[in-house]
């Protein structure tokens, strides 16, 4: 059974305070000095802090005292209409109606109309499900356009006691009476590591792992990175191991295929620290077709993006279209996304490894 509260902008105050409580678990209500509305969701090994009302982005996250989150510009988070303008966070939704960086014919924002998107509501979840209690921050935003599309979209985030990993969910639904295109992507930002290694369930081949060579306009490319990206294309496995930290300024993107799957139909990937512990994410290939890594290493900013689920890639719309990774959803139909994120401890890791193994 599970049991609702309704949040409302009048709750936030500059001071922090507890609204609910449930053995460990916590959620807790507070303003940021530029007036962005953030929940603490807390467990006994860490936080989450997420924006209510800024496209439910979880902005921070803290596990057995490691920071998750990339390295940015931003100490907190600014009032903005694209995700570039307030780029500091761990995660946000990317889409939906368009994804990814837009070539100079595209007329979308950089990650489409979500990330920062005005919710239209936001509540707390307290309940129990089949893998036992939680402690979630949901809400839904309802996009409409004259002449265009309309749908709802119902993101949410959920934390279990004793748990370093937490989910990350997005449902969208067509309330048009005409198919509705879908591009969306759950944009988890990692922080880079120097020296941590990649595992995942696929082969750092020209075919499995493939680099981007296509450079997007935000990008200034020099002879000397064109010429790596090109060595990269011929031999990815140079970047499984985070080694070459100048060689990721500009960034650096790969799509990872063919990844293999556990008997529940989900992939695993890790991003393993020097320290001996690690990032992971797992989520199912049937609803993300599409792998994404992407790494930053700039003075301002580090991010280390191992793993990006995705129904498409990140080339913009027409680019996307052109391929066939434009996904619709019927008339009144809708599309649903689970992904698992978070931090495993060494000894964790070492299992998650093991896994990660098997399935190759």
């Amino acid at each position: 059974m599970n049991a609702n509260i309704q949040l409302q902008k009048r709750f936030f105050g500059a001071k922090e305070r507890t609204i609910l409580a449930s053995g460990e678990l916590t959620a807790s209500l507070f303003r940021f000095d530029t007036g962005i509305e953030a929940v603490r969701l807390q467990n006994g090994r860490g936080h989450l802090v997420v924006l209510p009302y800024m496209g439910q982005m979880i902005w921070d996250a803290v596990m057995d005292g490691v920071d998750l989150t990339m390295k940015n510009m931003f100490p907190e988070p600014r009032a903005a209409a694209t995700i570039v303008e307030t780029y500091g966070c761990f995660a946000f939704h990317s889409g939906l109606l368009r994804n990814g960086c837009p070539s100079p014919e595209d007329t979308h924002p950089l990650h489409g109309e979500i990330p920062c998107a005005a919710m239209d509501t936001a509540e707390l979840v307290i309940g129990e499900d089949t893998a036992g209690p939680f402690m979630a921050l949901t809400g839904s935003r309802e996009y409409a356009m004259g002449f265009g599309s309309r749908y709802l979209a119902r993101p949410l985030v959920r934390l279990r006691p004793g748990s370093t990993l937490f989910d990350i969910e997005m449902t969208v639904a067509n309330l048009a009476g005409e198919p509705m295109e879908l591009m969306y992507m759950c944009h988890m930002n990692f922080a880079y590591t120097e020296g941590a290694t990649i595992h995942q369930p696929a082969r750092f081949t020209p075919e499995d792992t493939v680099t981007r060579t296509a450079v997007p306009g935000h990008v200034v490319a020099s002879r000397e990175y064109l010429e790596f990206i090109s060595a990269l294309a011929a031999d990815p496995s140079r970047m499984k191991t985070l080694s070459e930290t100048a060689r990721y300024n500009p960034e650096q993107v790969c799509y990872v295929k063919n990844l293999r799957t556990d008997g529940q139909g989900r992939t695993h990937l890790m991003l393993r620290r020097a320290e001996g512990d690690g990032f992971y994410t797992a989520y199912a290939p049937a609803q993300f077709p599409h792998t994404v890594r992407w790494v930053l290493c700039n003075p301002d900013q580090q991010v280390a993006a191992f793993a990006l689920p995705s129904t498409c890639e990140p080339e913009g719309y027409l680019a996307e279209k052109a391929k066939g990774h434009v996904r619709l959803i019927p008339a009144k139909g809708q599309a649903s996304f689970t992904v698992t994120a978070g931090y495993v401890d060494a000894a964790r890791a070492g299992e998650v490894a093991d896994l990660i193994a098997s399935l190759t």
